[in-house]
């Protein structure tokens, strides 16, 4: 059985009628808040990466460090439901920095804790990590094809 597809003049107003009964976004709010809590973040993983580089780590590994540090606390506020709450109040202020990343990884495992650590929450952290890593490894591997086949260098 097909799709019955409004015409553009309904789908127009339909629209009108949405706009006209739909709250006004508080733009200047959901802004402030997305630029003081994605800020804070940043600020908390300034802190370490100065903690790291301090401790005399070379500046690569103090940032991957700080990357780790980063991405545990966002799946440690994952787990105890905490960081939802944070990109709900602040949207692309904390969904944007790598504990969002984080967090995306997490929160489908925390849906399946009931189903055990192994069936359930291990099973699932894959779930929105696997493609990203598959897509990652993929196109790793096909721009060091490019460098090797037109004799390139490759980056260190």
């Amino acid at each position: 059985m097909g799709r019955l597809r409004a015409n553009p003049d309904q789908q127009r107003a339909f629209r009108r009628l949405v706009g006209r009964h739909a709250p006004p976004a508080p733009l200047l709010r959901n802004l402030a808040l997305a630029f003081v809590v994605g800020g804070s973040i940043c600020a908390v993983g300034q802190i370490f990466m100065n903690g790291f580089l301090g401790r005399g780590l070379p500046p690569e590994r103090a940032g991957a460090m700080t990357a780790v540090v980063v991405v545990l606390i966002g799946a440690t506020l994952t787990a105890f439901g905490l960081y939802d709450e944070i990109v709900r109040l602040a949207g692309m202020g904390g969904a944007l920095p790598i504990s969002g990343f984080s967090n995306a990884v997490a929160a489908p495992a925390m849906e399946y804790r009931r189903e055990g650590w192994v069936f359930g929450v291990g099973a699932k952290m894959f779930t929105v990590a696997g493609p990203v890593i598959a897509f990652g490894l993929l196109a790793s591997l096909a721009i060091g094809a490019v460098y090797v086949v037109l004799g390139l260098p490759l980056p260190k």
